[in-house]
């Protein structure tokens, strides 16, 4: 039973080095995505174990007797490896299976460098229900310094400036995103609408069906930055 007490803090160990790597190994090429996801998800399940065979071991009078210390550390360390797995699914589950988000559904902003048609009306459709607040943003400054405005908040919020055009009010960049190194790609579009200018923000995952809420956030973030 003693041996209890050092498996639950192998596991907990295996646990947060495997979360650890998961994302850092997509960044650096090691494996795909799809496997980094894997080894994220697999990270809980190694922590749910850390914790049960820690419980176990904190229940059983013999392995007490033996010291607290080993398996309470590893019950913390397994139920934090299960948590940032359980909150990534819970943002997945909290947000429709969407990865193209836009200020615009009827005339969406395109891509030129990379074009990517936009899904339709059935994302459309989604993308209202969960982001009803989501809309382009009228600046009261002609196209050419509201272009210069967009393109300085652009560079700000450290994304990859892939194409500029001034005279049609075009900005392309990428965006990487910070754990799994996923590069997002976003188009700008600014036009002249009344006296003032009408910015639209288009922002689009290159993988997998949703994207949590980043695309939506990564607007939201932009437009405040320009206001």
């Amino acid at each position: 039973m003693r041996a209890l007490r050092p498996i639950s803090l192998a596991l907990a160990v295996a646990a947060l080095l495997v979360l650890a790597v998961s994302g850092p190994g997509v960044r650096w090429d090691l494996w795909s995505w799809r496997a980094g996801l894997g080894l994220f998800g697999g990270a809980a399940y190694l922590g749910i174990a850390a914790a049960l065979v820690a419980l176990v071991a904190l229940a059983l009078p013999r392995t007490r007797r033996a010291g607290l210390a080993l398996p309470a550390i590893a019950l913390a360390l397994g139920l934090a490896s299960v948590y940032f797995p359980f909150q990534f699914q819970r943002a997945a589950r909290a947000v429709p299976p969407i990865n193209d988000i836009t200020t615009d559904t009827e005339h969406p902003p395109q891509f030129t460098t990379a074009p990517k048609p936009y899904p339709g009306a059935e994302f459309a459709r989604q993308q209202r229900a969960a982001y009803p607040d989501l809309a382009g943003l009228t600046l009261p400054l002609p196209p050419r310094e509201a272009f210069a405005k967009a393109l300085a908040a652009a560079q700000a919020m450290g994304w990859e400036v892939v194409g500029e055009d001034a005279g049609s009010g075009r900005i392309e960049a990428v965006a990487t995103t910070p754990w799994f190194a996923f590069r997002d790609d976003i188009a700008v579009r600014v036009a002249p609408e009344g006296t003032g200018s009408r910015i639209d923000v288009r922002s689009k995952s290159r993988v997998g069906r949703s994207d949590l809420g980043t695309n939506a956030r990564r607007i939201r973030a932009y437009l405040e930055r320009l206001k």
